[in-house]
């Protein structure tokens, strides 16, 4: 016998996050309960309903400066560890933007840069699950070059972070002695480890 959800129960009430119960047998037929998170504003849009895995957000990887020589961090403040955190910049995707707008757009709201996207194969594209254990998130990764000044006058008052520009010997520091993002960690070794001119060969 397979496991299998038999019923869903919405626990709250809120605009960008909502808890569920999911009342479910497992393989030898025993009743159980589980907890997720999800973006989804009801039930019937859980992406056990939908069967599509349609992204929540972007995950933003940019490289700046003309030498390519730098990439783009930030470094913001999450509750949930009550502590600063390195992460790549990211966002939600509004209704009928493409993974690229929303990534240029979010970009410009947390840095202030502006954003030239790269056309990739559709594997790199494709939305990942970000936690499945906790929730059925999934975020895009869209990568291209950012160009500009940093400014912070596109955050909201609930965003308290740090635009960080790092080299690679500050992506180094990072690694070993700060909070990171797991995403985030994984395309800092890219770029701390990449040995020709095109940060971007692992797209090829």
């Amino acid at each position: 016998m397979d496991s299998r959800i038999f019923s869903i129960e919405k626990k709250t009430d809120n605009r960008f996050l909502n808890l569920y119960d999911l009342h479910y047998k497992n393989k030898v037929g025993k009743d159980k309960l589980y907890f997720m998170a999800s973006r989804a504003r009801d039930a019937e849009h859980l992406k056990i309903n939908t069967r599509k895995n349609k992204p929540d957000g972007v995950i933003i990887y940019s490289i700046y400066g003309e030498n390519h020589d730098k990439m783009v961090l930030v470094r913001q403040y999450r509750v949930s560890i009550d502590d600063y955190i390195y992460e790549l910049p990211a966002g939600l995707v509004d209704e009928g933007e493409t993974f690229a707008q929303a990534g240029a757009r979010e970009l410009k709201e947390e840095t202030g840069l502006d954003f030239e996207p790269l056309q990739v194969d559709e594997m790199f594209h494709k939305p990942f699950f970000t936690t499945i254990g906790m929730t059925d998130e999934s975020c895009a990764t869209v990568y291209g070059y950012a160009r500009g000044s940093v400014s912070r006058d596109g955050l909201e008052d609930s965003e308290d972070l740090e635009v960080v520009l790092a080299d690679r010997a500050e992506v180094a520091r990072i690694l070993k002695e700060e909070n990171v993002s797991m995403n985030c960690g994984y395309l800092m070794m890219h770029f701390l480890h990449h040995t020709n001119e095109d940060p971007f060969y692992f797209l090829k």
